[in-house]
């Protein structure tokens, strides 16, 4: 029985691919914060930035991303709470 348990979630370890960085793969060199339609897809319906992990860049992109985030939050561009 544990025996299958260990089985099957390996196989669904090995199913699992890894999502590709969507930056690296249109080659963007930088993140501009004026592109606001292309920011709010990294943002939740409450206002937070989306971790890695879930939108799947990498670290360089991440840490650009971010920085246009608040950068567009501070300009006014995005909002810093949706209600």
């Amino acid at each position: 029985m544990a025996r299958n348990r260990v089985a099957s979630k390996a196989a669904k370890l090995v199913m699992m691919r890894r999502k590709k960085c969507r930056f690296c793969q249109e080659k963007i060199g930088r993140i501009d914060y004026k592109d606001v339609a292309r920011l709010r897809r990294f943002v939740t319906d409450r206002g937070k930035i989306l971790p890695s992990r879930i939108s799947a860049t990498c670290a360089k992109h991440q840490r650009q991303l971010s920085r246009a985030i608040k950068l567009a939050r501070h300009i006014l561009l995005l909002p810093h709470v949706v209600k």
